[in-house]
């Protein structure tokens, strides 16, 4: 009893262990709030040491090395907080499984009210309860990765659009062809079976399965097309923490991608259509006119597009001296800080401090971290475009190569700069 009472103690309100949602969900906000509070404190000049305040290169990476140990502990929050949640998902994707078949139950029952029960309603359900049976056997195995939507999650832990959509593609389709299996069954005469089976015929389907066809293949090309570019550096990817459903219409970095919403939109209005289509005719394949499947065709084409376009490697266009007010004009020595101008340092979903902790300046045969100078609300370096990162006094004078390597580890082009005695 009283160890059954700690329990319930230590994983109550307060809670911010690992072990269960809402304490990871706590000490991931906690986590969060402190290093807020952290960050901008030692903006606004609180909490310096007085024995590194007397040098503004030593009090910067002093600062660093504090934003970055509590940002290393907000990302282990977060990761604590994103692999409960996935946990917590599975049971609740199978809530929503049974509660469409309950509803569908419920719907069945209303209509068949003055109409009377048919054995199209019948075949309905049955198909209903087989495809949840089969979605929560699923849930199941992936139970660790998100239950029914494992599969639509991808290497990056977010939900894919080309993925998503081709799922739910293919379980319309299999839904409809159960369907049809089971009037089949049950038809009682030889009429009834024979126009069940001309319903499957490609007249009736044609549209359907273009749509499909091209949908699973706009997966895969996607899959396909994302691997090469990331192993070709071509492409920037981060892990997130965890899927969100935002994922589905938004790039990397959270911000809304055209391509990726109107192919999420359109699809979304071909499958009402389908659905509509397979209840008003349900002897046959549900007919899809082909402007709308021209429509989705055009739909996959510019998703396609948009996913050739995006992205792109790092590059370094200009390394100078950083200079601030009052300092003379002078060449680049050891102890000086260099401002390096280019694009792309800082990869789309990299935002986070323990992400731009992890960036790389190599100074000839150097490695400098770049350091964090917190502003309030975020920080002035590093950034996508400049970043600004001292001259060790290890760097030999004469000509040395410059090269960023960004947090997913892309690495830039190799700029040449002279450092003087």
């Amino acid at each position: 009893m009283a160890v059954q009472v700690a329990r319930q103690e230590a994983h109550g309100g307060g809670c911010t262990c690992g072990d269960c949602p809402h304490g990871a969900r706590e000490g991931h906000r906690r986590a969060v709030a402190e290093f807020t509070a952290k960050r901008d404190g030692l903006a606004a000049g609180h909490g310096l040491p007085a024995a590194v305040a007397y040098s503004a290169g030593a009090s910067r990476q002093w600062v660093s090395d504090e934003l970055t140990q509590s940002a290393v502990a907000v990302a282990e929050r977060s990761r604590e907080e994103g692999a409960a949640w996935l946990q917590l998902l599975w049971r609740r994707t199978l809530f929503t499984v049974w509660g469409l078949t309950g509803t569908l139950l419920l719907l069945q029952a209303l209509t068949a009210i003055g109409a009377g029960w048919t054995a199209a309603r019948t075949a309905g359900l049955l198909t209903a309860l087989l495809v949840a049976g089969l979605l929560t056997g699923v849930a199941q195995v992936h139970r660790t990765r998100g239950g029914v939507l494992a599969p639509v999650i991808g290497e990056d832990n977010r939900l894919s659009t080309s993925r998503g959509i081709a799922a739910a593609w293919v379980l319309l389709s299999g839904y409809a062809v159960l369907f049809l299996a089971w009037e089949l069954a049950f038809a009682s005469s030889p009429r009834d079976r024979d126009a069940l089976l001309a319903g499957l015929e490609l007249a009736a389907g044609g549209g359907l399965l273009t749509v499909i066809g091209v949908v699973c293949l706009v997966a895969v090309i996607v899959r396909r097309t994302v691997s090469v570019r990331v192993a070709e550096q071509e492409l920037q990817k981060v892990r997130a923490d965890r899927p969100r459903a935002a994922d589905l219409l938004t790039d990397d970095s959270g911000r809304g991608s055209f391509a990726d919403t109107q192919y999420a939109v359109i699809n979304a209005a071909a499958l009402l259509f389908t659905a509509v289509a397979l209840a008003r005719h349900p002897g046959r394949l549900p007919d899809i006119p082909w402007g709308l499947a021209l429509l989705a065709l055009v739909s996959a084409a510019t998703y396609l597009a948009g996913k050739y376009a995006e992205g792109g490697r790092p590059v370094i266009h200009s390394v100078v001296r950083a200079r601030e007010a009052g300092d003379l004009d002078a060449p680049i020595r050891t102890g000086d800080d260099i401002e390096i101008r280019g694009a792309g340092f800082v990869p789309p979903g990299a935002q986070g401090p323990d992400r731009l902790a992890r960036m790389v300046v190599r100074i000839g045969p150097v490695h400098v971290h770049v350091p964090l100078v917190p502003v309030p609300g975020g920080f002035t370096n590093p950034t996508d475009a400049v970043l600004t990162v001292p001259v060790p006094a290890d760097v030999e004078p004469g000509r040395v190569e410059v090269q960023v390597v960004t947090a997913a580890g892309a690495q830039t082009n190799r700029c040449t700069i002279e450092v003087t005695d």
